[in-house]
């Protein structure tokens, strides 16, 4: 950042000419043009971005020592408000302008890009890294009002079974290292191994996680469980990130080597990682702004767009007798589903969820699919983390004969899997 004083002043002054015109521009662009366009319902906010710069910037007196300084940490906001609108601000030429001319203004004002940042309300304190504290800052502005940020739930269990941002559920066979999400912020990956000898059906043993740094709040924090391994740390030996007061990110281990929590008060986001038997389960919260924060080479994510059609067990919503074929071992093979049939599966998950859902039959499926009693715990787990992380009570339990209730086309396989477990006894 370039140091302030009267000769500094004298020599800057062309440029400075330049950056109040070039901020007049962005100003009126941005108050002229609004895009509604963006995914999973999301807007280009660039509109609001450019008006919050204006406001931070327009009792600034560029004559005072103070004004590289401010201004300096106004572009740092207005970079940081762009950054997140990215994914769905993409082709809005308003949101290409704003980018060009933070960067040339940077430029001029000889800016870091790392730094402090000016509050949208310079009368309102908030910290920083903490996320629901940026939209409380917000809600205390004149004007416009922001709206409370949307959160999506994504969990991975069983057999294994995806639930996605989107509400929809599938089954899929996805077996060796997967990407379950890939943006700006965060990024998951599993990696999936075949359950029973001669069967396609796959469950996770690796889970990997990186928190990517994000200004002062945290530097790049990698977490990384494996069956048996669920530490309760970091790969570099922390549980928290950010200072010692902030403590912006951090693990918490609720059941030792069996269950830990990890909390991102900077990017509102909440993970749980369990281990149930063999085998590993993942739940997740975040932001809906910054789960559409990616670029076009990260479309490749199960909880934003599912599992690949090929990699999918089920075909619409059912699945057809040669997908079983692959399902399952030869008949006459020695396989651990057989100690299972139709009706003891359904008496065993109906000991822990008396609900019929969708998670009830994913149970059924996965005992007549392995004959592992633990994935009963698993279904039963994954429908708990839904309960206390998904945000919208009514849509916690999926019901297979439910149709169009929001919840996404997804929902439906669970009819199929319903016929399934009938199917499957003719197997064993």
């Amino acid at each position: 950042m370039g140091r302030a004083g009267p000769s500094r002043a004298a020599r800057a002054e062309p440029p400075r000419r330049t950056s109040l015109a070039a901020l007049g521009l962005l100003a009126a662009l941005g108050l002229l043009l609004d895009s509604g366009d963006g995914q999973l319902q999301t807007p280009c906010r660039i509109q609001k971005c450019t008006t919050d710069f204006v406001s931070l910037t327009s009792h600034l007196n560029s004559a005072l020592e103070s004004f590289d300084l401010e201004f300096c940490k106004a572009l740092r906001a207005y970079s940081s408000c762009t950054y997140r609108n990215s994914k769905v601000c993409r082709g809005n030429l308003v949101y290409h302008s704003a980018v060009l001319g933070i960067s040339d203004l940077m430029n001029q004002r000889n800016c870091s890009k790392d730094g402090p940042t000016s509050s949208s309300n310079p009368e309102v304190t908030h910290d920083p890294c903490n996320y629901g504290g940026h939209t409380e800052a917000r809600e205390h502005q004149g004007g416009e009002k922001t709206p409370p940020p949307t959160y999506l739930f994504c969990g991975l269990f069983g057999d294994p079974h995806l639930r996605t941002f989107k509400d929809h559920f599938q089954t899929c066979k996805v077996e060796g290292a997967w990407p379950l999400i890939d943006n700006n912020y965060l990024s998951v990956q599993v990696t999936n191994v075949p359950v029973v000898a001669g069967s396609s059906a796959t469950a996770t043993n690796k889970i990997t996680i990186i928190f990517k740094s994000h200004q002062d709040c945290t530097d790049q924090k990698v977490y990384q469980a494996v069956t048996d391994d669920l530490p309760a740390a970091f790969v570099d030996g922390t549980t928290s990130g950010g200072d010692g007061n902030t403590k912006s990110l951090r693990i918490v281990e609720k059941v030792s080597g069996k269950y830990v929590e990890m909390h991102a008060r900077y990017i509102g986001t909440t993970v749980y990682i369990r281990q149930l038997g063999h085998y590993l389960t993942l739940a997740i919260r975040m932001p809906q702004e910054l789960v559409m924060a990616y670029e076009e080479n990260q479309d490749l994510q199960l909880c934003v767009n599912g599992c690949p059609s090929s990699e999918r067990i089920d075909n619409s919503g059912h699945l057809p007798l040669p997908v079983m074929g692959h399902l399952l071992p030869q008949r006459g093979s020695a396989h651990p589903q057989s100690v299972y049939t139709l009706e003891t599966a359904t008496t065993k998950c109906h000991e822990k969820m008396l609900l019929k859902d969708i998670y009830f039959y994913s149970c059924v499926f996965d005992l007549l699919t392995t004959g592992d009693a633990n994935f009963t715990a698993a279904a039963h787990s994954a429908l708990q983390d839904v309960e206390s992380l998904h945000p919208r009570k009514e849509h916690w339990h999926i019901f297979p004969s439910s149709e169009g209730g929001g919840v996404g086309k997804g929902s439906k396989i669970f009819v199929g899997l319903g016929l399934v477990c009938l199917i499957l006894v003719g197997f064993l």
